[in-house]
Parts: C-alpha cells; structure tokens; sequence
C-alpha cells in the first residue's frame, strides 16, 4: 500500500510527524482519501451559492495548524478572493480558542439547521481537546446571516480519549427538518433538529453498530424527501476500503442494512440514471489486496441505484474504473481514482454526472500530479461511455503539472453565479506544498476550461505554511 506522499522539505516532514499518534492513527495506511469539499449553498441570503475551502494547518496567531476556513461568497460574476471570510477560532462568535493542532476546518458541511432561511456551516475540529480528555475533538455550527457567518455554537458530541470527534460531518436540511451527522473514530452520532441557536438538537442517538468511520453523507434515496443516510467505515482488513450502510441499524444482534458488492472510503448522493431517485456513490481509491473481495488496480466508483423502495442492499453495484470502457486513462497502482466523489448534472439533461477525483494520477513524468475524470450520467446501460478528463495540463486551467501536486484531491460542484450551469470545485492538497483550490465555470454541456481561475494561500490571505492542505484534508 502507498504511504503519505513523500515530501522534499525535511523540516516539514518532522513538523508532521510531531503531529501526534492521534494524526497517525486518523491518517491510517493507505491511499489518499478525502472527503467531499461541502455541496455549495447559500450562507447569506443574497441568491448565490457560496463555496466553503479548508485550511486545516493553517497557523493561527503563531500556534501551528490551528486551522481555518474560507468562505467565497457567490455572484453574478461567480466568486472571488475580493468578496471572502477567513474564520478561525479566533474570529469572533465562534467557539473555543486557536490551539495549536487542532485542526478547525479539518470536515465540514453545509444545511440550514435553524430554518432561517440562511444556510449553516457545520465545523469540525478533529484533535480539539475537550476538558482534560485529549483529542476528544469538537464540532461546531456557524449560524449563516445576511452579514455571513457571524456567530456559533458548539454541537454535543462523543467526549472520548483519541475521539477525533468531526473527523468528518455531514449535515441536511429538508421537509423533514434537519440533522447533522458527527464522525468520531468509531461511532457516529445523528443530531435531529430543530436546532437551538445555542446548538442544542432535539434529540440524539449514537450509531455505535457500523464499527470504525470513516465518513458520512445524506440523500434522499426514494423520493420521500427525507434523510438517508450513507456512513462508510474505516478500511477493513485486506480490503480495499470499508463496509458501506445505508440508514444502518442492529438487528437481532446482528449489525443490518450494509450494502454488498462493494466497498469504498468516501461517498455522495444524487440520482445519477435520472430517474428521480438518489443514488449512492462510493469511492473505493485503494488498490485491493490479495484477500480483498472488491476494489479494482487504481481505484474505482461503485453505483447502488435508488428507487421507491430505496437501495437494495443485497445487490452488486455498478462499478466504474479507468479500465472501464469510454473512461480516460488505465488503471494503475496508486492512482486512486475515487478519493473524492461528486455528483452534479453538469450537461443539464436530468442525469447527474459523477465527478471523481483521482490526485495519484501521473501526467508525463510527474508521479501523482493529479487529475479528475467527469463520468456522464445515464439511464440505462453501463456507465463510462463519454468520460473525460482534466488536470493543470488541460488548456485554459491555470497552473502546471508538477509531481505530488495531488490535484483533485477534493472535489465539489454547484451554481455559483444563478445561469444554471454547475460550476467544478477542485482542491489539490499539495499544490506548491500549501494547496489550492481550483473554480471551473458551468458551459452547455460540459464545464469551460478556458474560463478556470484558481485560489492559492496569498490570495486568500492565508499563511504560508508548508502543508497548509488548503483545498485538501486531513484524512489524506
């Protein structure tokens, strides 16, 4: 299995390293894996999506990896650094203190949990120290308003040693009101609205049946408007990834509704086949082992389509990879194709696209610059067919190729601008060793390259850290 990318600054990697076990333990053996860049919405009321960008390394009032978030306010002209918030646990009306380590920023998502009419940002800060208890973790709500985000409240969680609470949230709001999921290394637990404005849910319950997580995220997979829930475990044994369940229980003493067939580390949701059903899409990067059941050389996506019954859970899913015909490229070691997914219908023709990020990518001579393949949405019949791909070295998306970039280490896509065309949201964790963030513009039927603009740590006004993994995550 590949470790974590090997870096040339000598300094840095002790600076990592000194991270702790905890990062160690969070950061397990593997490919590169992230989680999903937030789903855009909009915080302050004004009509646009707005992107949300993590930060979390960055250096706060001298103490190292803190972490921070960045706000990019939409408009009719999209986004830009011009009209951005910088949020760390420093800035006023957010909870908790900038401590060194902590990694604010590290998961976040984004819903309207009070009903206000303004979407929500929910924060986590995976090696928080709660108490006396160390690296319990902490997540937090940052209420949106006409001004942004302008204030917060913590959310209960898990006070557990080595916890890492927040190590990844996923949050909804729909007819059925709101929840928010919180990861902890080994349990995750479900908040259900409505929401105070001091933070407090209506009720909780822990999901303590799914064994070590991984990630979360919500869907409406059969079309009842309601929250489903997809949590995905850390990775298994000889396998290529974890268990995958889908609004998961035990039952008769046996944990139920894990889907088969597959496997995988991180997830989204959206009705890819057009049939206005969601579905579930689960990046599976690892390369499988010679005990591993699933998973393919290079990484693959795995598809469990929905429908009035929801998902079924005892059926094989439909798996796409880059030896997958009318896919780009060739399935290779350590590619990771599927560390982050996306779905959004990119063409506008009812059938979302897939969205995959594959950072271990080689162009040329440069090992794991990193690249994302678009993955057409289809009725019927095997998905693949009208995959394309794009990098730094596609014309007209700025920057250059260079080895251990890691672009399309998160990925994410929404209506920036109101003209109905998503626009493409990519991070790439190591860019120039701090990260960036990359904004492809919606067109007729596939994203613009020519009309790109990317986001790097001076724009942003961030610090220069090295390893700042803005646009990335820390699970990479």
């Amino acid at each position: 299995m590949i470790t974590r990318r090997t870096r040339t600054r000598t300094a840095t990697l002790a600076a990592l390293a000194a991270m702790t076990v905890a990062a160690a333990t969070l950061s397990a053996a593997g490919t590169a894996v992230a989680a999903p860049l937030p789903v855009p919405q909009d915080i302050n009321g004004d009509g646009y999506r707005d992107v949300v960008l993590p930060a979390p390394r960055a250096t706060v009032k001298g103490r190292w990896a803190a972490g921070a978030l960045v706000v990019l306010y939409g408009s009719a002209k999209g986004v830009s650094a011009a009209k951005r918030a910088v949020i760390t646990q420093e800035s006023p009306g957010v909870p908790g203190a900038a401590e060194e380590g902590d990694a604010f920023g590290g998961s976040s998502a984004i819903a309207d949990l009070d009903k206000d009419g303004y979407a929500d940002v929910v924060v986590g800060t995976p090696y928080e120290d709660v108490g006396t208890t160390k690296e319990a973790g902490s997540v937090v709500v940052l209420w949106g308003s006409k001004k942004g985000l302008a204030s917060g409240a913590a959310l209960p969680t898990r006070v557990e040693k080595n916890g890492f609470a927040g190590r990844d949230v996923a949050a909804w709001s729909g007819p059925d009101g709101a929840q928010v999921l919180i990861v902890n290394n080994s349990t995750t637990t479900r908040l259900t609205g409505p929401f105070t404005r001091a933070g407090k849910p209506k009720w909780s319950y822990l999901h303590d049946e799914t064994g070590w997580m991984r990630s979360a995220s919500y869907g409406d997979l059969n079309g009842d408007k309601a929250a489903d829930r997809v949590l995905v475990t850390g990775r298994m044994g000889g396998r290529s990834g974890g268990n995958v369940f889908v609004n998961s229980a035990m039952e008769n003493g046996f944990f139920d509704r894990r889907m088969t067939g597959g496997d995988g580390l991180t997830s989204a949701v959206g009705d890819v086949n057009g049939d206005g059903y969601g579905d579930v899409v689960v990046g599976d990067p690892d390369d499988p082992t010679s005990e591993g059941r699933y998973g393919h050389l290079g990484g693959a996506v795995h598809v469990w389509f929905g429908s009035a019954n929801g998902v079924a859970y005892d059926k094989a899913p439909m798996t796409v990879h880059q030896d997958t015909a009318g896919v780009p490229g060739a399935g290779e070691e350590y590619d990771a194709f599927g560390t982050s997914v996306a779905v959004a219908d990119l063409d506008r023709d009812g059938k979302a696209e897939i969205i995959v990020g594959v950072p271990g990518e080689a162009i040329g001579t440069k090992a794991r610059a990193g690249t994302v393949v678009v993955v057409p949405g289809r009725a019927t019949g095997a998905l693949g067919a009208g995959s394309y791909a794009f990098s730094q070295d596609t014309a007209g998306v700025p920057g250059a190729v260079e080895a251990e970039d890691w672009f399309g280490s998160t990925v994410s896509a929404g209506d920036l601008n109101r003209d109905g065309r998503p626009e493409l949201v990519v991070g790439s964790a190591w860019e120039n060793d701090r990260g960036g963030v990359w904004v492809v513009p919606g067109g007729a039927s596939k994203p613009v390259f020519g009309s790109s603009v990317t986001f790097g740590h001076t724009a942003l006004g961030l610090p220069g850290d090295i390893g700042l993994l803005l646009g990335g995550d820390l699970q990479t």
